[in-house]
């Protein structure tokens, strides 16, 4: 009901025209940030001349810093921004600082509608979810209950900004600097083509924990035997500061010996490795995104969430989705080549092999 007293009582009519200086607004988390780029993308199409300013949280920053379509970041200082009067404020004042004509919101909370509208920017885009959009003058109303693809949902911002339809993939494209830094970390190691990329962990952001999402390491440990097997392919284990311990589970588990690189790479380096890779593998993460964004053929392991709203938004991805013995493949690309690839079908197959033999 205030919600709804709220939009009554706030004009919903904005004349965007051909605006100087954009803020784009996804502060958090690393999975999310990499699917944005999807509409950031649209967004830099749309307006090849603008200004274009991403508010993140420090940490997903990093992950898309190095991004051409961006002009500038304005790192919030913090990766949830309205969690107290005091940070909300804060972040009002940023965006004031910034001199901004438009702002496109992808973010449901009504708090940030809020801020943005404390922000007087003249133009603001965002979703509106419930009636949480209150605060924004463009409005794109969102139905919580329908099955969409995250991407595609912050692309239907841009399309009413720009009065068609625009479409695009996440990309995070590779920069010179992480490829060359990648393969002489290749070459210092005698790694040889072809090879994969496994990450075990994921399901942590800053405020929100599910590990449920991890396929089993034990199961995962089973599947990269067999795909290794299949493929005479090196593996090689990524992990984050805190993957340790999961590594080297799944390592008890392999039939084969794997490196182990945690917390050795930048983000950037991480989307350079899963390039060259044959085939990278992960659960429902960040990385897995990021990978899949940055060009990786990426197969990505899902078990509680949706694959049809959270699978890679990429060309060269797809995700499994695990209920129990019943194995589904989703693609945000109608003919995926991949899913019909060797490879991917490999994964597959011993995705399958794997959850069917539980319990013999």
């Amino acid at each position: 009901m205030t919600y709804s007293l709220l939009k009554r009582a706030l004009p919903a009519s904005a004349t965007v025209g051909k605006p100087r200086r954009i803020v784009f607004v996804r502060p958090c988390c690393i999975g999310d940030v990499v699917m944005a780029t999807a509409a950031l993308t649209a967004l830099r199409q749309t307006f090849p001349e603008a200004h274009i300013t991403w508010a993140v949280g420090p940490w997903s920053a990093l992950a898309i810093e190095h991004h051409g379509a961006i002009d500038a970041i304005l790192n919030i200082g913090d990766n949830t921004p309205l969690r107290s009067p005091a940070r909300l404020l804060r972040f009002v004042n940023r965006l004031r600082a910034g001199d901004f004509d438009l702002a496109v919101s992808l973010v449901r909370s009504p708090l940030m509608s809020l801020a943005i509208l404390l922000a007087r920017i003249p133009a603001r885009a965002g979703l509106d979810s419930g009636g949480r959009g209150f605060g924004y003058n463009l409005r794109v109303p969102i139905d919580p209950a329908a099955r969409e693809h995250e991407s595609e949902i912050y692309l239907k911002a841009v399309s009413a900004i720009a009065g068609d339809e625009v479409q695009a993939f996440a990309n995070l494209p590779v920069t010179a600097a992480a490829k060359t830094a990648v393969r002489a970390r290749l070459a210092e190691e005698d790694v040889d083509a072809p090879f994969i990329v496994a990450h075990p962990g994921g399901g942590v952001n800053p405020g929100a924990r599910m590990t449920s999402k991890r396929f089993p390491l034990q199961q995962l440990g089973e599947t990269l035997n067999r795909v290794v097997a299949a493929t005479g392919a090196g593996l090689i284990l990524l992990g984050g500061p805190d993957d340790s311990a999961l590594v080297a589970e799944v390592e008890r588990h392999l039939d084969i010996r794997a490196l182990s690189w945690v917390d050795r790479l930048s983000f950037q380096e991480i989307g350079a490795l899963a390039a060259e890779a044959l085939v990278y593998i992960g659960n429902d993460s960040g990385l897995t995104h990021l990978a899949a964004a940055s060009g990786a053929k990426t197969v990505m392991l899902m078990g509680p969430t949706d694959a049809l709203r959270y699978a890679p938004y990429a060309p060269d991805a797809f995700a499994i989705s695990i209920q129990g013995k019943e194995v589904t493949c989703y693609s945000a690309t109608p003919s995926n080549p991949l899913v019909q690839h060797d490879i991917g079908s490999e994964v597959v197959f011993s995705v399958t092999q794997v959850v069917n033999s539980l319990g013999d």
